[in-house]
This record gives structure tokens, sequence and C-alpha cells, in this order.
């Protein structure tokens, strides 16, 4: 991890040799006593020439390692359930590493220990042959309940968060679970209008706890906040959701640069993901928060008579399974679909419809706040490569004057590296994977492919295919979320 901007951050530091101080021999902690005068440089070389020597093979050594790789997925990479041949997730457990988290996380750098034997449940029916431990050791337990989705867990040491290895998103189970969380958002879009008109009317209730919880519903609403959950002070690090922001976490100011009642945002959202932002609202939002904020300390609750249980009880009541996160979902799926509408033209080339499928897809991961974990040296060598290419074939193009043929071909592949290089200079804070796997109906996508004759590999990959087979199968390209 020596070329990576972890490795400078002290918080990482300090966490690694910590842990490292656990691991070393009497010896060894005489020795080593200061971290900044340790030097990785000779493991970090041999590492890369492992990776080199693996990239050297031949092909005969390739294919030994192909096939031994397809005997070990035979034996391991697939179940039986409800009679159904399934295949596993990834079924390989993550070996040791360092913990990087996201954002500033306060565990950054702490060591990943090695999942041994004695850590796995194993879960599978009482009739069935589960996979033997390694000679001389045993599970911790195996069981049998068939009211859960996964097959194996253990508890990971740095958080205290229980793994688990689950079947395939191409799988049946996961393939229905996937449609009925859309089918729930699409029931809220033929509701939503009378829910914000229920919760604007709460704005001027009686009760104070009726009043914060409208207040917090329009921000879920409006900013795609998390709910926001309770958990153990000191276990992670300090973040909120919309139900345990602070009145350190907000600002209100009754005019910002023209703009009348602004609420200024800013608090670690999950994963220590910072959330800024600044949005005008509406005038009665201003003056409850005003109240909300009356005789209070920087670290006290903004929203004192409400938390997440009490939130999603009353979203129940509202409309069945309605929660927090089916508003995230709704509102990203809706943005998404209004975006695509907008920003694609039908005399587009592929890669500038790509360019603006991407594009929709970043005005959703900014609204769900999806930014990207700092990006390695590698990304920022292969952005400068991809620069450096555009200028040597604008040089070709300059020169080259002959064959017309051969310069149109020069220039389309210009155009696609220009569309390729603007995806990445305006996509370097935003990940835009987490939308698109988990917040975005997969329908809207693959009508928007269907219609605009867009190849399906340029917007899901192999595996996001497979997960997404269920909507490819069933979706047309007049479909409306």
């Amino acid at each position: 991890m020596l070329d990576h901007e972890y490795t400078t951050k002290e918080m990482f530091r300090k966490n690694f040799y910590k842990d490292w101080r656990k691991e070393m021999t009497s010896e060894e902690k005489s020795k080593i006593t200061d971290i900044n005068k340790c030097n990785f440089t000779e493991m970090s070389e041999y590492f890369k020439a492992q990776s080199e020597a693996r990239k050297q093979m031949s092909k005969d050594e390739k294919l030994k390692i192909k096939e031994e790789n397809e005997r070990i997925l035979q034996e391991y990479g697939f179940c039986v359930m409800d009679n159904h041949k399934e295949r596993i997730g990834n079924f390989r457990i993550e070996p040791p590493g360092l913990f990087r988290g996201r954002g500033d996380h306060p565990k950054m750098g702490m060591l990943k220990r090695r999942i041994r034997p004695e850590d796995i449940i194993i879960n599978c029916s009482k009739d069935s042959k589960h996979p033997k431990p390694p000679q001389g050791t045993r599970w911790k337990e195996v069981r049998h309940d068939n009211k859960v989705t996964w097959l194996v867990s253990w508890t990971e040491n740095i958080q205290g968060s229980i793994k688990y290895i689950m079947l395939n998103p191409s799988s049946r189970i996961k393939g229905e679970k996937d449609w009925q969380k859309y089918e729930t958002a699409r029931r809220l879009k033929k509701c939503v209008e009378r829910l914000r008109a229920q919760y604007r009317e709460d704005w001027k209730s009686k009760e104070m706890r009726v009043r914060q919880r409208a207040v917090a519903l329009y921000f879920i609403d409006k900013l795609a906040l998390r709910a926001g959950n309770e958990k153990e002070e000191g276990e992670t690090a300090d973040t909120v959701g919309c139900c345990s922001l602070r009145v350190e976490h907000i600002k209100l100011y009754p005019k910002m640069d023209d703009q009348e009642y602004v609420v200024e945002f800013d608090f670690l959202g999950k994963d220590s993901i910072r959330y800024y932002n600044k949005m005008p609202v509406e005038k009665r939002v201003f003056k409850n928060l005003q109240l909300f904020l009356e005789n209070k300390q920087p670290e006290d609750d903004l929203f004192d008579r409400l938390n997440t249980s009490i939130l999603n009880k009353h979203l129940q009541e509202l409309m069945d399974g309605l929660t927090a996160k089916v508003f995230r979902t709704y509102n990203a799926s809706i943005t998404l679909q209004q975006q695509l509408k907008e920003l694609t033209s039908p005399d587009e080339s592929i890669p500038a419809k790509i360019l603006s499928y991407n594009r929709a897809n970043r005005a959703v991961a900014i609204l769900c706040n999806h930014q990207r974990a700092n990006k390695s040296l590698l990304s920022t060598c292969t952005e400068m490569y991809i620069f450096a290419l555009i200028n040597d074939l604008c040089g070709v193009l300059r020169m080259v004057e002959v064959k017309r043929k051969a310069v149109q071909r020069t220039e389309e592949q210009l155009m696609k590296l220009q569309m390729q290089a603007t995806d990445r200079e305006e996509n370097k804070q935003i990940a835009l994977g987490t939308s698109k796997l988990n917040y975005l109906d997969p329908r809207i996508s693959v009508a928007w492919v269907k219609k605009w004759d867009v190849p399906m590999e340029k917007i899901y990959n192999k595996t996001q295919r497979e997960k997404f087979a269920w909507a490819i199968d069933m979706a047309e390209e007049d479909y409306e979320f």
C-alpha cells in the first residue's frame, strides 16, 4: 500500500504501528521503536515483482491456474436451494490486510486478522453434506436456519461486524428481492404527493414530536439523507444520519447569496464520508428548525423527540413496506429517469450517449452523497496517460491529411478518448457504483440501452448483467419507473 495516499495519514500510521507492535517478538519491540524510521520498500518491490511474474507467465501456466480455479469453483461455488442448483457469491474469504475505511475513519490502518475455521459458522439444511473444515480444525458452529439467506458467517475484528457469504446476485432469490425493492419504490411514486402534503400539514402541528418527524421526513425526501441508526458510543466513527443530527451539524441563514431561508449541513455520514450542502428550504421548515434549536447546546440532538424506530413505524402506517431507504431508492431512480430524458440526444454518437448516461448516474450519486475514496497513484497515472494520448492524437490529426478514412478513424478514436477523459475528470470525487447497484431500478437503464441501441456491456459489466438478468429480460424501451 506504499503508493496509496492512506499511508501518509497520521491516523493510519498510528493505528498500523499499534497493531503491528502486538504481533512483534520482544526482540523486535526493542529494535523497532519508530515507524518513521522503517523502510518497507524492499517488501513492496518484492510484491511488485511477484505481480510482474504472474503477468509474464506462459499460456500453459495460465491455463493450469485457470483449470484449478474452475475445479475449485465447481467444488465450492454452488449449492442447492429449494431443489435448484444456485451459484454462490464470493466463496473466498478476504485475506488479512490493513483496514482503510471511507473518509477519515478512526480505525484506518488497523490489522484485519486472518479468518480461521474456528471463526466460521456454516448454515445449511440438516440433511445436507456441508463442507469439511481443514484437517485438524473445526468450524465454530454448523447450524440449520432456513429463515435467513446466508450460507456462511463470521465476525471481523475491526468493527465487530458480521460478514456473510450468500448466493450470487444472479440467483433467483436475490433477483426476487431486487424486484420487490424497486416495486415498493414504484408504489411510493403513486402516493408520494399525498405523503408530501401530509408532512407539510404536520409542520403546523401543535405537537413538537410531529413537527420534528415531518421536518426530518422532508429532509429524507428532498436530500435523500439516510435515516441514521443508533450505535454504541466509541465503537465506530462519529457518523450520523437525519434522525441523529445534532445542533452543531446545521446552521441557519435567513438570507444567503440572494436566497432566503438557507440551511447549511455539515456532518459525517455513512462510511465517514462528509456531507456538506447548502439549500434553501420552505419558510415553515426554517421557522421549525429555529424552534428546534432553541436553548440547546451544540452537542444536543436536533430532533430530540425522534429516532429511526419512531420514523419507520410512522412510515409503515403511511404505506405498507415504506422505510426511509425506499424514499432514497425512489428519488434516485426518478432522478436517473428524468436526467436521461434531458441529457440524451438522438444524434449523439455511442461514446457521447455513454457520457450522458454517466452524467445522469452522477446526478444520482451526488444526490446520495456517494463520494469516492481517495484515488491511488495508479488511477492518477492512468488519467495522465489518457490525456497524454489525447494530445498525441491531436498531433497525429494535424499531420495526417492524406487518406480520409484513416483521418476519420483517428477522429473517432480521439472523440472516444475525449469522452472517456471528460467522464473521468467529472467523476473524480463521485462513486457511481453504489447507486447503480443498490438504488437505481435497472429497468430504467435497460430501457434506455434498448431505445438508443447502446451495447449493454457499456453500461453493465458481466457481473452486473448477471445480477440484473431479471431486468434485462423484463424491461422494454418504453419502461417508465
